[in-house]
């Protein structure tokens, strides 16, 4: 049987199953049960993508949530491939994170959901913290809110019609840090 935590590679894609629940109906006869999945899916390389699926077997709920979160996917750009570009907030219900950018060495300090999503998604070096729940579905949708909101400094130079170097703040050599402020 399928546990969370696993995770399978189908050709470049990482599948990280997050979390599997039993679901009760109620009918005449009595219950009848089934299985509800949660899954990241990510190519490790900036783009990253959940689904939930529900079946009456473990591995359908599995492959019904892996093609739901296959079609789901967004790209997030990432800084030198290893961290974002800068902090972002996400929230959805009660779920509140907060992600921030790491000096390379950190490694994903993220817990559950969140260090499913991050590696997945590619990131080696982030800073995560879960601030309201922990129900893993609210958790995956504040977080993906949250990527949504990274932006790349080409792309903000792009729309303001500015270089790069304007948008971050490139410093002359030999200007020191007080001057600069």
């Amino acid at each position: 049987m399928a546990r969370p935590g696993d995770d399978r590679t189908d050709g470049d894609l990482i599948d990280k199953l997050v979390n599997i629940n039993r679901v009760a109906k109620v009918v005449k006869g009595g219950r009848r049960f089934g299985f509800s999945a949660l899954v990241v899916v990510g190519d490790g390389r900036g783009r990253v993508g959940y689904g939930s699926g529900k079946a009456r077997e473990v591995p359908e709920a599995v492959r019904k949530a892996t093609e739901q979160a296959k079609r789901a996917m967004i790209r997030v750009p990432l800084r030198q491939g290893r961290t974002l570009h800068h902090d972002v907030k996400g929230h959805f219900g009660a779920g509140r994170v907060l992600l921030r950018a790491a000096p390379a060495g950190t490694g994903i300090i993220a817990g559950g959901p969140m260090r499913a999503v991050c590696e997945a998604l590619g990131i080696h070096d982030v800073v995560a913290k879960s601030l309201g729940t922990s129900n893993p579905y609210n958790m995956i949708k504040a977080t993906f809110e949250a990527l949504g909101g990274v932006n790349s400094p080409r792309s903000i130079a792009g729309k303001r019609g500015k270089k790069v170097g304007d948008i971050i703040g490139r410093r002359e050599p030999g200007e020191t840090q007080a001057a600069a402020g």
